[in-house]
């Protein structure tokens, strides 16, 4: 099983960046690893009622301007150095 997975959803307020953990007691480690992105506005543990998905997930909320898809793509770069290199340890 992959240690995450993402994805960008439309809000009624704007589109953010959803992320599932495998291991929700990471949620916490997570958002003060992600909150070091400049281009983050906020970011918020949210209960999923979603049938095939954990009971938690990570909003990600970016700032005005910020282009979503290149955001996605660093957010899941930097995931993917995470659990590399918690692996490692």
């Amino acid at each position: 099983m992959e240690p995450f997975r993402s994805e960008i959803r439309n809000t009624p307020s704007a589109q953010t960046i959803q992320i599932y953990l495998s291991d929700e007691s990471l949620d916490m480690k997570i958002k003060h690893h992600l909150e070091s992105f400049n281009e983050i506005d906020s970011i918020e543990v949210r209960e999923t009622v979603a049938q095939n998905r954990s009971n938690e997930s990570l909003s990600v909320f970016l700032k005005d301007g910020i282009d979503i898809n290149k955001m996605k793509a660093c957010i899941d770069s930097s995931l993917w150095w995470y659990f590399e290199e918690d692996l490692v340890d």
